[in-house]
């Protein structure tokens, strides 16, 4: 039965369990995590991904730590654990994010029992929050898709998506996809033009996966399709996720997310950006020069997975040795950006239209 979170704490083993995104779709696998180890390793190894995810993993991974050790200085371990999870993936925001809040729950004048309590509760508290903001999203952005669907009579609404911003990425429902879902269920008409999202191919893997679950009419495009689509009124609005977001509304997601973000200004398409607030660096500004852009191993380019004769392989797709770049994102200027939907509502990407949506940030 595939359960319909992404990660969850198993009573029975005393562990946490992950969907192992690896292997999606060609195999659905359960991932147990026992260790800090287990944590970073799932992370780094993008087991999970996605920058709620990533952050919820996180908290576990800090709790888990706190489970594990035996020595005599716990808060000084608990201080190592956290400056190695954040290692691991560094342009995700919630990752810090997970981190820094979960060494604010602990604290040297508690028992070492006392602090694990408190950490596998924010583990939990963390979980359920992203839950409910990922609703929230779905929310706010359902009321731009009844707005779209209202001129297009019975046709569907033409959404494009780039990477995966669904429930594999958060818990449930997802950020981008969330509005999706929901308009799904309400019975209004969509179609979602899924980007494959190279070099790893989360569009065409995972979010794939998930309409498909969810019985939602899609299509597959290569990555360099929407451009055309767009130019052609084949799509009506672009909705993506985000792994980091300035407090000036620069967004950083998934490498070519830019590009959509050009295309749709080119041909008067909104552009959307979906995202909790736990997404938001609230100490940044330019997203350029201050947000880190993770470089990642060449294989994810040179090598892609397929099936074959029912059995997954791996095969080289470019020539032996050639010299490659693997940038895992990249920044969108808020110019570009229509507006972003978070669970408080939807605000333009700038700074004082996102602080009235979250003063107490001032």
């Amino acid at each position: 039965m595939i359960n319909p979170q992404t990660i969850w704490y198993n009573w029975e083993k005393n562990l946490v369990e992950t969907i192992d995104q690896r292997y999606l779709p060609f195999r659905y696998l359960i991932l147990e995590i026992r260790t800090l180890e287990d944590a970073r390793f799932a992370i780094t190894e993008m087991v999970v991904r996605g920058a709620p995810l990533i952050g919820v993993t996180a908290a576990y991974g800090m709790y888990l730590a706190a489970c594990n050790y035996s020595g005599d200085d716990f808060y000084e371990e608990m201080l190592r654990a956290a400056e190695w999870l954040k290692s691991s993936r560094p342009t995700a925001v919630n990752l810090a994010f997970a981190v820094n809040e979960a060494l604010s729950v602990i604290s040297e004048k508690c028992t070492t029992t006392q602090n694990k309590q408190q950490l596998f509760v924010f583990a939990e508290t963390l979980k359920q929050r992203e839950i409910e903001f990922s609703k929230k999203i779905g929310m706010y952005g359902l009321e731009l898709i009844k707005a779209t669907s209202k001129s297009k009579k019975s046709n569907p609404v033409q959404i494009l998506t780039h990477c995966n911003a669904g429930r594999l990425a958060t818990i449930e429902l997802g950020t981008a996809t969330a509005p999706v879902y929901l308009a799904h269920q309400a019975g209004i008409p969509v179609h979602v033009w899924v980007d494959e999202t190279r070099p790893r191919n989360q569009g065409a893997r995972l979010t794939a996966w998930e309409l498909a679950e969810a019985g939602i009419p899609y299509t597959i495009i290569p990555d360099n399709t929407g451009g055309h689509l767009m130019q052609h009124n084949m799509v009506d609005m672009v909705i993506v996720g985000s792994d980091r977001t300035t407090l000036n509304g620069n967004v950083a997601n998934k490498i070519g997310t830019y590009l959509k973000a050009l295309a749709a200004a080119d041909n008067g398409i909104p552009f959307y950006v979906a995202l909790p607030s736990t997404s938001i660096d609230w100490n940044l500004n330019d997203g350029f020069t201050e947000i880190p852009i993770e470089q990642r191993d060449g294989r994810e380019v040179s090598m892609m997975e397929g099936l074959l004769d029912n059995q997954v392989h791996e095969f080289r797709i470019i020539p032996e040795k050639s010299p490659i770049a693997n940038y895992g994102f990249d920044v969108t200027p808020a110019r570009l950006v229509t507006g972003l939907i978070t669970e408080r509502g939807i605000c333009k990407a700038i700074r004082e239209d996102i602080l009235n949506l979250f003063p107490e940030k001032k």
